[in-house]
């Protein structure tokens, strides 16, 4: 079972639309249930919280195919958009450990979590916060 905050979910599902008819492909990653607000989860359960703006590197990465925007290491999964309606994993989609795919409308009910064969995985969405994060 795969589990992300509404939050997440939402703010996802809103860069994907307002990219349509162009597809989005974005880094994100998980923090620890014990973390969150209460979720009723066991505490190391992985939460699917945040993402890395894609635009971040941009550039350098379509010359050369490395995702500068995205922290070595701190990407737990990959959320990809099909404007043209697949529900499902494709060659071109970052094989991550999880893939969260969503089509149109652009609603909760069109986006589905995946693992890297393509394997549709059961996805909780939940409502639960993040911890503020601190910049050094």
């Amino acid at each position: 079972m795969i589990h992300a905050t509404r939050g997440l979910v939402e703010t996802l599902l809103r860069l994907a639309s307002d990219a349509d008819p162009e597809d989005v492909t974005i880094s994100i990653a998980t923090t620890p249930a014990g973390e969150l607000s209460e979720t009723g989860l066991d505490p190391g359960t992985q939460v699917f919280t945040h993402f890395y703006l894609p635009s971040a590197g941009n550039s350098v990465s379509a010359v050369f195919g490395y995702d500068l925007g995205t922290p070595v290491a701190q990407s737990d999964g990959r959320f990809v958009s099909h404007p043209t309606g697949r529900m499902t994993v494709t060659e071109e989609d970052d094989l991550h450990e999880v893939i969260f795919v969503a089509i149109p409308p652009w609603d909760e009910e069109s986006i589905g979590a995946f693992d890297r064969r393509g394997v549709e995985q059961e996805l909780t969405i939940i409502d639960a916060e993040p911890p503020e994060e601190v910049l050094d």
